[in-house]
């Protein structure tokens, strides 16, 4: 989310001061800059970050395995990533990547306008997380997940609908953050739950195989696939495939135990 919103955050600086021909000429070029500049930092990051001790005593014995057959030896644990993945990836792109597009093709704002409703209701979303994240670790990460699950099952069409038909940009970010706020019980915790199901000698590959595949198969696609039923004029099969979408990984979420008081972190 850091990264969306620092990107949208250009985009407004660069719409405010640079009419549509300059921005098509070279002011398309100038986030790519900021881009490759931050990845420097991101990289200096992630060189110097410590490791966990759990990590660090594992680190010996897992140069000399084959790691992924060790991940091989826990398929419940991937396919239950996958799972728990599939949903709030495809929702997740659909509310905060796909939306921008979705509120200048379909509600017709500007695109002004539809970068700053989708800046301001992410900047918001980006506080949400905490908060859902100390509740979880009160309650426990199975009932939001849960309640993301059924909320996301249940409203996700009449929310993208009601969206579609509307023109008052204060209704509109009202509405998108309704959405923003039921995915909050998957993105503020999504990360710890998959990292809980796995011991430290497996953990970063078996959170992150299937995660950024799930993510690129499903969420990647996202926008494609709403374009596409669009385009053939049927553009609320969109809604719908997300509802799916979250109706499967809501059956996920009810079979898994809660991660909280399952652990396998050390």
């Amino acid at each position: 989310v850091g990264g969306q919103l620092i990107a949208l955050g250009v985009q407004l600086i660069l719409q405010h001061y640079m009419d549509a021909d300059e921005l098509h000429r070279y002011g398309w070029r100038i986030p790519f800059v900021l881009g490759a500049i931050l990845s420097f930092v991101a990289l200096y990051l992630r060189e110097h970050i410590a490791e966990t001790h759990a990590f660090e005593q594992n680190a010996p014995e897992a140069k000399k395995s084959k790691p992924i057959k060790q991940l091989l030896q826990y398929p419940k644990e991937i396919l239950t990533v996958v799972g728990l993945t599939l949903g709030g990836t495809i929702a997740f792109y659909t509310y905060s990547i796909y939306m921008q597009k979705f509120l200048v093709n379909t509600v017709h704002l500007s695109k002004d306008k539809s970068t700053e409703l989708t800046f301001i209701s992410l900047l918001i979303f980006s506080f949400l997380q905490p908060l859902f994240g100390i509740l979880s670790d009160k309650i426990g990460r199975k009932p939001l997940l849960l309640a993301f699950g059924i909320m996301g099952t249940l409203f996700t069409v009449p929310l993208m609908t009601t969206i579609s038909h509307q023109t008052n940009p204060t209704i509109i970010l009202l509405l998108m953050m309704c959405g923003l706020l039921i995915i909050s019980g998957y993105t503020s915790i999504n990360a710890v739950v998959k990292a809980e199901l796995f011991p430290a000698k497996v953990r970063a590959l078996g959170v992150g195989l299937p995660y950024a595949l799930t993510t690129a198969i499903f969420g990647g696609t996202a926008e494609m696939l709403a374009l596409w039923f669009k385009k053939i004029g049927h553009e609320n099969y969109f809604y719908w495939y997300v509802s799916f979408a979250v109706l499967i990984s809501l059956v996920i979420y009810t079979t898994m135990k809660d991660s909280k008081h399952h652990s396998k972190m050390e």
